[in-house]
């Protein structure tokens, strides 16, 4: 596998940047995530070094499959990568588009489950936002450490029994883990914000059926 490469920065060209290491006679054109863009501009013609994630991109409703390499400023910058497309929803290039921001800072975002500025970035909406702070909160920390910032992260609560309960009977009903615990959760906050509280499964279950209904409404 290529994991990184060195050589003259020929180009920087929307987010494709054109790289050729020193003594080859090949070019190789390297995807880029927005961050790294403006910074990469300023060292053309220089010899710079990148981390690479290479994988294939399939086009033709899948009947080709073509070979693409995507470069980070370090080993970390590619490993949040790598982690922020385990989400369902955020393949190679999307995450690209989405990565605005410097990876410390969103990891800061995802760990304090900052839906708000989650949501700021390009091609993430309310419902992904909520589902990369689900899914992700718990696995950012080295991030969050690496960037030299402390946050005060907010754990996810222990459901109850109940609870649990409703996630279960969501699933069955057809709802992915991921979301039928993001149903329960926004049902039960919803509820307590209104100082209600539900307190068995079935009022959960017609909480959080009644909030999927007004969101596809």
């Amino acid at each position: 596998m290529i994991c990184a490469i060195e050589g003259e920065l020929l180009h920087v060209r929307d987010s494709v940047a054109t790289l050729r290491p020193a003594g080859s006679g090949l070019t190789y054109e390297i995807l880029l995530p927005v961050y790294i863009i403006e910074r990469l501009s300023s060292q053309i013609g220089q010899t710079i070094r990148l981390d690479l994630r290479h994988y294939f991109e399939a086009q033709s409703q899948g009947a080709i499959l073509i070979p693409r390499l995507i470069g980070f400023g370090s080993h970390d910058e590619r490993a949040f990568f790598e982690l922020f497309t385990t989400v369902k929803g955020l393949g190679p290039r999307r995450a690209l588009r989405a990565l605005a921001k410097p990876p410390a800072e969103i990891a800061i975002a995802i760990a304090s489950r900052d839906l708000r500025t989650l949501q700021t970035l390009p091609e993430i909406g309310k419902k992904l936002a909520e589902t990369i702070a689900l899914e992700l909160a718990e696995k950012v920390q080295r991030f969050v450490i690496f960037s030299g910032h402390e946050v005060e992260t907010k754990p996810r609560p222990s459901r109850s029994r109940a609870a649990d309960e409703a996630a279960a009977a969501l699933v069955a009903l057809g709802q992915s883990p991921v979301e039928a615990s993001r149903l329960v959760e926004r049902a039960l906050a919803d509820a307590a914000a209104r100082d209600q509280t539900l307190s068995t499964a079935d009022a959960i279950i017609t909480a959080s059926l009644s909030g999927l209904g007004r969101s596809r409404a």
